[in-house]
């Protein structure tokens, strides 16, 4: 790779983060106009958003009408750990991760919660671990989508329909652009700010009646923060789930999300934002076909994510170069793109190995992946160039 000239055409948009990811195309702050601003979440106005938000969420991530679905605090995270203090412990887990944010479950579970019965099942970057040795007598707590490696489950066929315990998914670069199998998963979380580009602080906590019966059966040996608790009295506290929140949520990011919902169904819902998705992730799937330097972290094309797309460098001469030139090296790379104005927030996630994360999800034009390519041509020539004039 030897040419710098700079392509011609730029992306109409550069926002490729995976999180908080770009807006839905067109978005503008007129959209959220009718937001209820300086009014209640208690107010009849208030309750009427949160009520519509929960079951716009239903419609377009067609979960059953069985499941109950709350919006809690704390983004995603909060959305995971409501779930694992306030389900586990009644029997043995396996945690299964592969990637920083399962990972950080893992530790959460056997620091924090402190739980004797616990098997770690968990694999390198680029890779998912063998399925096929998780115990669904027990517990499970896995992400769908591995945001910081690029690696997914390519389906929940490895998730009996038979388990005795319960299934807890965080779900959320996964949800939006990818067929979650709901009738395999007990507990799903997502966070606004993923695959539909809404505003961050606010998760999103699925529940099938398998968790609600273990919720109203099951005290944990621990006390429950009051953001955390879902019943009173043995029972579920229903109002979560129809839009009378714990905390206060913001009123402006409620009608954001309804922006996002209804712009997802007027793509054709779930479906078609799978196929925003998967276009998306044909563009960098061609680059990396063609190039001679970027590889999928992902090894096995069956489980690479079509939202949060990790590549590798392997040139010879960056692989061997040790591992913090090859962390200088990618970083100048994402540096040259961002003051170049086409591409921000695209370096891989701080644990994980030295490349890039492009975000390909729904609200994510193709044209405009389609103009970043020949740009991460440019960046490595550059960098490839630096490192000779340096040696």
């Amino acid at each position: 790779m030897t040419n710098l000239s700079k392509p011609g055409l730029r992306p109409a948009n550069p926002n490729f983060s995976s999180g908080p990811c770009a807006k839905r195309p067109g978005w503008s702050l007129a959209a959220l106009g009718d937001a209820a601003l300086g009014r209640s979440h208690r107010a009849k106005i208030g309750k009427s958003k949160l009520a519509e938000a929960i079951e716009l969420t239903r419609e377009v991530l067609q979960v059953p009408a069985d499941y109950r679905i709350g919006i809690v605090p704390a983004s995603d995270t909060g959305a995971v750990e409501m779930a694992l203090w306030s389900l586990l412990g009644a029997r043995g887990v396996d945690m299964v991760a592969w990637e920083s944010f399962g990972s950080g479950w893992v530790t959460d579970v056997i620091k924090q919660l402190k739980l004797d019965d616990v098997r770690r099942i968990e694999a390198d970057y680029g890779a998912l671990p063998d399925l096929a040795t998780i115990d669904f007598d027990r517990d499970v707590v896995f992400t769908w989508n591995g945001t910081t490696s690029g690696v997914r489950v390519p389906n929940g066929d490895f998730i009996p329909a038979d388990r005795q315990g319960l299934t807890i998914c965080d779900a959320t670069s996964a949800a939006f652009a990818q067929k979650l199998d709901f009738a395999k998963l007990d507990v799903v979380t997502f966070s606004w700010q993923k695959v539909l580009g809404g505003e961050a602080a606010h998760g999103v906590l699925i529940l099938s009646p398998r968790a609600v019966e273990r919720l109203e059966n099951y005290t944990p040996a621990w006390p429950l923060p009051k953001i955390f608790r879902m019943t009173k009295g043995g029972k579920l506290i229903e109002g979560i789930f129809k839009g009378e929140t714990i905390n206060t949520p913001s009123m402006l990011c409620v009608e954001d999300y309804l922006d996002a919902l209804n712009w997802a169904k007027s793509t054709g819902g779930l479906d078609g934002l799978i196929a925003r998705a998967d276009a998306n992730f044909a563009v960098i799937d061609r680059f990396v076909a063609a190039s001679d330097w970027a590889a999928h972290l992902a090894v096995e094309p069956a489980i690479r994510s079509n939202t949060s797309v990790c590549l590798s460098i392997v040139d010879d001469e960056f692989l061997a170069l040790d591992k913090d030139a090859q962390a200088a090296f990618a970083k100048g790379m994402v540096a040259a793109l961002d003051k170049e104005g086409v591409a921000y927030d695209i370096g891989a996630y701080r644990d994980a190995p030295a490349g890039l994360r492009i975000w390909a999800g729904a609200t994510v034009e193709a044209s405009d992946l389609e103009a970043l390519m020949p740009w991460l041509d440019w960046a490595f020539a550059s960098q490839k160039a630096a490192l000779k004039a340096a040696a």
